[in-house]
């Protein structure tokens, strides 16, 4: 093990349609499970077309995970089976555990020229919590910090601590970490890691290269997710183009997962337990 993560793996984010037809692009998922542990799933829902996106994403239940919802631009509308309800605005962040169980829907506004530019992440609960009470963290874009290096890297936290400075998202299970940085052209830039936590980069401006060397299997550009090796920091270069990514970490779970769409847990039985609850109306336990 060195001290510089190295990249484990790329992937491309795959155009897909969900909830009632909305288009995104998946940057992982079900199949990579569970390279990414903690992480489920990481979706983007950037658009300027409003009919690729407004017709949202309708009532649906959620168990044993948390959802988390970021915006660069636009809103979305939430609304929840335990009488919760607003709006998550531009540059806002809604940290969501569904825990034992929530029915919602979320529906994408845009803005006032029809644009929407957005993220949600999945991420899985260990079974010790997995039936915990159901709760929301919301943060305004004034509540998440933004810091500038001397070298000019912005970074807004999330989650987590940098250089002294917390994000607003606390008291999470998996210990995350939730940046988004803007690293500028011709410049390098190193970010301390958890040993032993996943880690993960991607990449929605500008394009850029991870690990200690312009490497070209380490190289991103909007779209592309890198997944690193373990180590004790995450080294990114540019050259001519800035480059804007996501950069979030965790402690691995390592349980079994049992998916069944917007639900997750440890076994089958488990899961078969919650859709047959959802069928008989006893799926909320928490009012």
């Amino acid at each position: 093990m060195t001290d510089i993560r190295g990249v484990a793996a790329t992937y491309h984010a795959r155009p897909t349609r969900e909830g009632a037809g909305v288009h995104l692009r998946r940057a992982f998922g079900f199949d990579q499970v569970p390279r990414f542990d903690p992480f489920l799933m990481l979706d983007d829902f950037r658009s300027d077309e409003p009919q690729h996106f407004k017709k949202g994403f309708p009532w649906h239940p959620h168990r044993g995970i948390e959802t988390v919802t970021y915006l660069l631009r636009g809103d979305v509308e939430h609304a929840d089976s335990i009488g919760n309800s607003g709006v998550i605005g531009s540059g806002c962040a809604q940290w969501m555990t569904a825990g034992s169980g929530i029915i919602h829907q979320e529906m994408p506004l845009g803005d006032e020229n029809g644009v929407i530019e957005g993220f949600q992440l999945w991420v899985n609960l260990p079974a010790s919590d997995k039936m915990m009470a159901p709760r929301y963290q919301g943060v305004s874009e004034d509540e998440i910090p933004l810091i500038v290096t001397e070298g000019g890297v912005a970074i807004r936290i999330i989650a987590g601590t940098v250089d002294d400075v917390t994000g607003p998202i606390c008291d999470i299970v998996t210990e995350p970490e939730y940046l988004d940085i803007t690293v500028p052209p011709n410049s390098r830039f190193t970010h301390p890691t958890m040993l032993g936590h996943t880690v993960f980069a991607y990449a929605i401006a500008g394009s850029g290269c991870f690990a200690d060397a312009m490497d070209a299997e380490a190289c991103v550009s909007d779209g592309t997710t890198a997944l690193f090796d373990d180590g004790e920091s995450v080294v990114v270069t540019t050259a001519t183009q800035p480059l804007r990514f996501l950069l979030l970490s965790g402690k691995p779970i390592g349980e079994p997962v049992s998916w069944g769409g917007p639900i997750v847990m440890n076994t089958r039985e488990e899961l078969e337990a919650a859709f047959e609850e959802l069928e008989e109306g006893t799926f909320i336990r928490e009012k």
